[in-house]
């Protein structure tokens, strides 16, 4: 029996990368783009979860990423 881990690792490794305040955080307190900034507003918290939805639909429907294990 094969699975395919491709829909959780990308979306693991996107949600890491796309968490506010890792890498960078859209819109900041201060200025639009704002690099490790420690403090996250709701704003925020939704222009993250818009762009890490855009991502997983595409990479993972029209690509049709698949890893494939067992």
């Amino acid at each position: 029996m094969s699975v395919d881990l491709a829909p959780v690792l990308v979306a693991v490794i996107f949600f890491v990368v796309l968490s506010p305040r890792l890498l960078f955080q859209l819109p900041g307190k201060r200025r639009p783009k704002e690099f490790t900034n420690v403090q996250t507003n709701g704003l925020s918290i939704f222009v993250h979860t818009i762009i890490f939805n855009a991502i997983i639909t595409i990479i993972l429907i029209p690509i049709g990423a698949h890893i494939y294990v067992g």
